[in-house]
């Protein structure tokens, strides 16, 4: 994949450089779009094991219970690592690195209906990519917006240095942790029509709206991926996977971070 054809314009590369982040329409198809839906509709009818472990009593205070973020599903489906391959993604990964990029993580939210939000947040506090740094490939499986959860983002925070978080407001946040913005920089809405995918780098700080909607689930299909040059990732995204879906296995990073190696309570992202 290295002699690919560059596919970003200098204008793109440089939002990607000045402002932390990308949006990049369409990257996936309406075909690919269904496709993913009808994979996570299936994994979201039972519970996978270490994977996805919903609630499914018929009384739920939590929409979250009942419709969890599936963890690593590359891991157990091969739809979902084949997306998280998906060419297109990788070779704009190409570009923004500079190198090839390996995939470390995938992720499915459902994000139904009165769902918390995420507080705002840096990824590479949990991936530890290094040298370099992970990037985060959010794909749009329903059109996101501010009423039903859409991501926000604090623009040029892209070189903001990793800080230990600050506990997120519960109520709001269905994750612990809160990373505040610096004074100058604002939280914005990031819109997204479905196939969108949004490109980030990990000390973009970053969250997501909760869903206000009453009948509209904001899906998304997310996945980090790492330069190739790394040499070092958090023990939770091991192993890597190329393009051509052999494995490559990084060193687990034991840097505790900027909070250091007692602090508790890291979770995955």
């Amino acid at each position: 994949m290295g002699a690919t054809a560059r596919v970003l314009s200098n204008e793109q590369l440089s939002q990607f450089e000045n402002e932390g982040y990308l949006v990049v329409k369409g990257l996936f198809s309406e075909e690919d779009v269904r496709t993913i839906e009808e994979v996570f509709e299936e994994i979201g009818r039972a519970p996978v094991p270490g994977y996805f472990e919903p609630d499914l009593s018929e009384t739920l205070d939590d929409p979250l219970k009942r419709y969890p973020r599936v963890m690593h599903p590359h891991r157990f489906n091969e739809t979902a690592k084949r997306y998280m391959l998906h060419e297109p993604v990788m070779n704009v990964l190409a570009d923004l690195y500079g190198e090839d990029a390996l995939a470390a993580q995938s992720m499915f939210y459902y994000k139904p209906p009165g769902s918390r939000g995420q507080a705002l947040h840096q990824d590479n506090f949990y991936l530890k990519v290094e040298p370099g740094n992970c990037i985060a490939a959010w794909t749009a499986i329903d059109t996101a917006d501010e009423e039903n959860g859409g991501l926000l983002v604090v623009p040029k925070t892209g070189d903001y240095e990793i800080v230990c978080p600050d506990l997120a407001n519960s109520q709001e946040s269905f994750t612990t942790h809160y990373v505040k913005p610096p004074k100058e920089e604002k939280a914005m809405p990031v819109v997204m029509d479905k196939g969108d995918v949004l490109f980030f780098n990990g000390n973009l700080i970053h969250g997501s709206y909760r869903n206000k909607t009453k009948d509209r689930f904001r899906r998304a299909f997310i996945c980090h991926y790492a330069n190739s040059s790394a040499t070092q990732i958090g023990e939770f995204y091991r192993p890597l996977y190329r393009q051509d879906g052999t494995t490559v296995d990084l060193e687990a990073n034991p840097d505790g971070g900027p909070c250091g190696i007692e602090f508790e309570n890291v979770y995955p992202h």
